[in-house]
């Protein structure tokens, strides 16, 4: 699974990271991003958790 956040849309709210912090983070200027990828097979759900939680839509999955 491949995730992906758009950041031009993401408006650095955090809960991506609270839901999957082994896949999420925020960066230094306020947006999320992805630092693993693929996403671990252990972390598969907590990061659908993230799509689904994201109040901008901005993550997208790639099964």
């Amino acid at each position: 699974m491949i995730v992906e956040v758009n950041q031009e849309d993401c408006m650095g709210c955090e809960s991506c990271p609270a839901f999957c912090p082994e896949v999420f983070r925020m960066t230094n200027d306020g947006l999320a991003e992805v630092y693993a990828t693929p996403v671990p097979s252990e972390c598969e759900e907590a990061a659908r958790e993230a799509v689904q939680g994201c109040p901008a839509h901005c993550i997208s999955i790639e099964e």
